[in-house]
């Protein structure tokens, strides 16, 4: 279509269409204030104290919290409990700490995790004793017979 071709008085071929719209309705949720929820809903962290997850089920609420971001709600009822923990996920949780904890320098593992920007501990970077009961010594292992 040319411009000299266009009318604007007609409406052919033209559409108004955005491309942000939303394609489903959209739904709001309730907002509580705090400690005013109604019973029988509750957020992750208190359906974990209950041995509870969601369970994959959508958020029916919010509660407002001191932070920037509200709390989700779940439905007691919806929920779903917690897998218990395998030997397999132990093992995994255990290596992936000993990672975070473990220097790579002097091979000590730690009771804390190491700090990112180091990525040592203190001892090796400026030389600061740790504290003997602070770590685990790995190197020092007893050898077998």
């Amino acid at each position: 279509m040319r411009a000299d071709d266009f009318d604007p008085h007609t409406n052919d071929d033209l559409v108004d269409v955005d491309p942000y719209a939303p394609t489903k309705p959209q739904t709001t949720i309730p907002v509580y204030k705090r400690n005013q929820a109604p019973e029988g809903l509750a957020t992750k962290r208190q359906l974990r104290d209950m041995g509870l997850r969601p369970g994959g089920q959508e958020v029916v609420a919010e509660v407002e919290t001191l932070g920037p971001k509200n709390g989700y709600l779940y439905e007691n009822a919806q929920a779903k409990p917690v897998r218990p923990m395998t030997l397999a996920k132990e093992h995994a949780l255990d290596k992936a700490m000993a990672a975070r904890q473990t220097c790579p320098d002097c091979g000590r593992r730690f009771y804390g995790c190491l700090r990112v920007s180091l990525g040592i501990c203190l001892e090796c970077h400026d030389g600061t004793p740790a504290d003997p009961s602070s770590y685990i010594n790995l190197t020092a292992s007893p050898k077998a017979a």
